[in-house]
């Protein structure tokens, strides 16, 4: 009873905050690309305007300013890539510990809708953000001077991250185009209003436009991105930088929306351009037994590199939560592998030492992560790996009648994780129903395989809504009691993968700003 209490006093104070800050919304279409500066003065010259690009990167990985409150689980992608994987049903929190991350393990946090603190107006706030700044950068292509390749390369980053905010968007306030289960799509299903030019607070509100409007844009612009960046190549604005968007994290990034889509041939032919053509190696024991925290290991695309204690975040950051050892709020709530999951990793696997199922205080704990450098708080984020271009690319393959190229993608990806695996020992394609319905299929091996490669790191949730099948979380495999309680008595139902449990409402001040989306626009 009296953590229900404390729970309940915390929630309104953090409403009470938000009724404080709720003009901040009208920041949202804002353009401030860096700290200082003219924003047109910037954009004149691609030497300088990739000083803009950066800004945006920047706040990728920056705590604080997407919310007014619960500022230590908001910081950019790995905080939105860890709610897409505690949501999901391989990576389980242990239990409520300080409680960020907690709410969207158990499904606590869609209807908290009306605050400003929370994972729903993160998300929308954020996103919004970098499309306001990248529709500025576009809006500047024809105008701005240097090269033909630093002018591409400014731009084409500009045209890739609007194309990542809306694919973002269209992840958490809208449920998956396509079920390949199922073989039905949802292009009629409302998405997220659409921005292509320079926006400020005087800016009216758009409506929701449906979800083939949406991916059609998010297609367009990551092809462009992709025809910029390649001519983009030869700048010498790049200088080898992880942290940017290069064409082959643009190439990785439209990967991702063409499995997201059912397009099977553009994800296999993205991902191969990415395998045969990028400067990446496939990881071995050094880097996947490292605590990844490295971008300049040669299996990283991309991720931001963090320099200096200045930068980390400190608690508001990706490590604190991850590292079970020395992350104070991961000691609070340890991580955990779902144990059927665990149990499907060969013996001879090298990452099944990723986990240790022996702990005595949290049996099946993550080992993965850790920081580089505990008293500085240092450890780069990973966003993309080059691994994950294998098993898409199998998938994708394997989806497209392929078996042969399957089979040696999964192979070449394998060997350094398990010399002993073989991908001809597997066939078909059979899905079970939820994820832990297994079937034995070499389609079902691939996204094993993948899970256990991604777990923690990608956001695991994005994959399980694409592929159609639902979630049945059990105590029997870890996930405790606290959280199949609060699941039951808030009436979640994930098993079923038309579900809109996954699906975030809209913020209520954008209810409350945008003319256009009223409350019978809301998502149930």
């Amino acid at each position: 009873m009296g953590v229900i209490m404390k729970k309940t006093k915390i929630f309104v104070s953090l409403l009470l905050a938000a009724s404080v800050f709720s003009a901040c919304n009208q920041k949202l279409l804002d353009f401030s690309p860096t700290d200082s500066g003219s924003g047109e003065e910037l954009l004149k010259e691609a030497s300088t305007a990739i000083s803009s690009v950066n800004g945006i990167y920047r706040s990728m990985w920056s705590a604080g300013w997407t919310t007014t409150g619960n500022t230590h689980q908001c910081f950019g992608i790995s905080a939105y890539n860890l709610a897409l994987e505690v949501m999901a049903d391989d990576l389980i929190m242990q239990g409520q510990g300080n409680g960020w991350f907690w709410f969207d393990h158990v499904y606590s946090v869609k209807s908290y809708y009306s605050s400003s603190a929370f994972r729903g107006y993160d998300v929308w706030y954020a996103n919004y953000k970098w499309i306001a700044d990248a529709n500025y950068i576009i809006a500047a292509e024809e105008s701005m001077g240097g090269s033909t390749a630093d002018v591409s390369y400014v731009v084409g980053q500009a045209y890739a991250i609007r194309a990542l905010a809306y694919l973002n968007l269209a992840t958490w306030f809208a449920r998956a185009p396509y079920n390949p289960l199922g073989g039905t799509s949802r292009w009629n299903d409302p998405g997220v209003p659409v921005y292509t030019e320079g926006t400020s607070i005087k800016t009216e509100g758009k409506p929701r436009e449906n979800l083939s409007i949406v991916y059609e844009r998010i297609s367009k612009d990551m092809d462009r991105a992709v025809e910029l960046l390649e001519k983009g190549q030869g700048t010498s604005l790049a200088d080898n930088n992880k942290s940017h968007i290069s064409l082959y994290v643009a190439l990785g990034l439209k990967s991702r929306v063409c499995l997201v889509t059912g397009d099977w041939e553009g994800a296999y032919d993205a991902a191969m351009r990415v395998i045969e053509e990028g400067p990446y190696a496939v990881g071995g024991q050094s880097e996947l037994m490292g605590g990844m925290n490295d971008i300049n290991n040669a299996n990283v695309m991309w991720g931001a590199g963090i320099a200096n204690s200045e930068q980390s975040g400190a608690y508001a950051s990706f490590f604190t939560h991850m590292d079970n050892v020395s992350g104070s709020y991961a000691q609070a709530a340890p991580k955990l592998i779902s144990k059927q999951l665990y149990n499907h990793i060969s013996d001879n696997d090298i990452r099944k030492r990723w986990w240790n199922p022996n702990d005595r205080e949290s049996p099946y704990v993550s080992t993965k992560f850790s920081f580089s450098n505990v008293a500085a708080w240092l450890g780069d984020y990973i966003y993309m790996r080059v691994e994950e271009m294998y098993f898409t690319a199998a998938e994708a393959a394997l989806r497209s009648g392929d078996e042969d190229s399957a089979s040696n993608l999964m192979n070449t990806v394998m060997a350094p994780r398990n010399p002993g695996y073989n991908a001809s020992a597997y066939r078909g394609t059979m899905l079970g129903a939820t994820t832990t319905t297994w079937t034995g299929s070499f389609l079902e091996n691939i996204l094993l395989q993948r899970r256990v490669e991604l777990w923690g790191e990608y956001g695991r949730l994005f994959d399980v809504r694409r592929l159609g099948q639902g979630i049945s979380r059990s105590t029997e495999d870890g996930f405790s009691s606290d959280c199949m309680t609060t699941m039951s008595r808030n009436r979640i139902n994930i098993t079923n993968p038309d579900t809109y449990d996954w699906i975030l409402m809209i913020p209520k001040d954008e209810l409350d700003a945008n003319p256009n989306i009223n409350e019978e626009d809301q998502n149930p």
